[in-house]
């Protein structure tokens, strides 16, 4: 009786060749390419090279070697079918019962600063992806592993019963086609990025995944986070946790928001972040200036929240930090001293991320019902706003800088979305309002007095002058926001008659 047959032809050599001794003790012929092959054979491990099995040599500098009937149909075969064993004995194949295949290192090489197109085109496996696609459809007959993971459990099954289980069959044919389809979706973004094709008919993407949550943005719901192959290291999905319990499905959404918004400002700037919207934006010339800011802001809010800096945070800035309940604070760094303080709180959350390692915008995905909606991130900045002044008034220089810090802010404020600022620091936000003089009262309600000689800064157009109106009876005395209404005259008339300066830009920042 022939033996059973085992392939194995592995690029992650993790583990092979224990798998390979195990395989030989169990009285399986192991069957193998290139380094796989070399590799299994220094270790005194018999093995055969495909070209043995094939009769044919690896041609076409290795590109052929597997694909092959003798190969393929030893894969493919039925078991328990006398035709497709007739076949077999007819065609001289032996049926192969258990595959080890995993793939050329494509993610890896097209990671590589200096990679050559043809590079990653020569790292696009063929051959892989076939054996391993005929092997997870030939489950109810063939033990497929693609995981050095997996190698543990097959080997054990394979010791107590002498075939691994159906079931174990099924999951690992299913980890394959996972497989096979994550290393086709990465090749179909490269090769959709090289002929520069922005809305393709298709669209492929894969995530991995980074942890199971507890639950989800509640109790009830199950949830997992799935990173990005080859995503942005300056990303929540890629930080570092220096300290803190495990992060939760709320903890990375307001984190993520956070970093949105501090990678606005190249100057020392500090965000409080509360339900994915800012409650609270400081700037100045250090990290504890811009959170003295953005702390006194709104102090009420910031309880339970998240703050991100985009410098390092230092002894005296982790001071004040530790006084106040926090869930998470992200950083570029923290200084020795700043961990000795803040790692006393044992279930603060500590993010570093490297801010000078964001790449460029990456698409934002939206699910829908049964869809997905795609578009680019809105980095639009006032730099590339084509500015009109409309009303008589200029704004002051002072009042420039409130409109410009506004401005950066209102983009990552839920619409309808107002902010208003005043000496580096947001006073009022009001977010996620029906109607836009809504959200102003807000805005206006926790800016109180200070709202007197303040910026006010909006996502998009008023439609009519009643938010003009309820900026100056707050004090308010510039303005800016998109323009394009046709009831834009209103506003401009209404501005004139307070005094207030106004600004258009544009350009809308909607956010839903």
């Amino acid at each position: 009786m022939a033996k059973k047959r085992a392939l194995i032809s592995v690029s992650d050599k993790t583990g092979v060749i224990e798998f390979a001794k195990e395989l030989v003790n169990l009285g399986f012929e192991i069957i193998s390419t290139g380094g796989t092959k070399k590799a299994i054979q220094e270790q005194g491990i018999p093995v055969l090279s495909v070209s043995d099995v094939t009769g044919f040599p690896e041609i076409l500098e290795g590109r052929v070697k597997t694909l092959n009937p003798l190969i393929h149909g030893g894969l493919l075969a039925k078991h328990d079918d006398p035709a497709h064993q007739g076949q077999l004995e007819e065609h001289g194949i032996q049926p192969i019962q258990l595959v080890c295949v995993n793939l050329y290192p494509f993610q890896q090489t097209i990671e590589k600063p200096d990679v050559t197109v043809a590079d990653a085109i020569e790292n696009i496996d063929i051959g892989g992806p076939t054996m391993l696609r005929a092997s997870a459809k030939n489950h109810q007959y063939i033990t497929v592993v693609v995981d050095p993971a997996d190698y543990q459990t097959v080997a054990e099954e394979l010791k107590a019963d002498g075939q691994t289980k159906l079931e174990t069959r099924v999951k690992l044919a299913a980890k394959v086609f996972r497989h096979t389809a994550a290393y086709d979706a990465l090749i179909a973004q490269y090769m959709t990025d090289l002929a520069q094709e922005e809305t393709p008919e298709n669209l492929t993407v894969t995530y991995e995944l980074k942890q199971s949550l507890r639950y989800g943005e509640n109790p009830h719901q199950k949830a997992a986070f799935y990173k990005k192959p080859l995503g942005s290291a300056f990303s929540i999905a890629n930080s570092k946790q220096l300290h803190g319990k495990e992060l939760s499905y709320n903890n990375i959404n307001d984190a993520d928001a956070a970093l949105q918004i501090v990678k606005e400002f190249s100057e020392p700037a500090a965000v409080a972040v509360k339900h994915m919207n800012p409650c609270g934006v400081g700037t100045g010339k250090t990290a504890y200036e811009a959170f003295e800011k953005a702390f006194a802001a709104d102090p009420v809010s910031i309880f339970g929240g998240i703050i991100a800096f985009n410098r390092e945070v230092d002894a005296a800035t982790a001071g004040k930090l530790r006084e106040i309940f926090l869930e998470i604070i992200i950083a570029p760094a923290f200084s020795e001293e700043a961990l000795s303080i803040l790692t006393g709180k044992k279930n603060l959350r500590l993010l570093t991320i490297p801010f000078d390692q964001a790449k460029k915008p990456e698409f934002k995905m939206t699910t829908i019902e049964g869809g997905l909606l795609v578009q680019e991130q809105d980095r639009y900045t006032l730099e590339d706003a084509t500015i009109t002044i409309p009303t008589k008034r200029q704004p002051t220089e002072a009042e420039w800088e409130s409109l410009k810090l506004g401005w950066q802010v209102v983009k990552h404020v839920k619409s309808n979305a107002i902010v208003v600022a005043r000496n580096g620091m947001t006073i009022g936000i009001g977010a996620g309002q029906m109607n836009r003089v809504g959200a102003a009262e807000i805005a206006f309600k926790q800016a109180g007095e200070k709202a007197v000689g303040a910026g006010l800064a909006s996502d998009a157009f008023f439609p009519m002058d009643d938010t003009v109106e309820a900026a100056a009876n707050a004090g308010i005395t510039a303005i800016i926001q998109p323009g394009g209404s046709i009831r834009d005259e209103d506003s401009i008339k209404k501005a004139d008659e307070y005094g207030i300066a106004m600004v258009f830009t544009g350009v809308r920042h909607f956010k839903h």
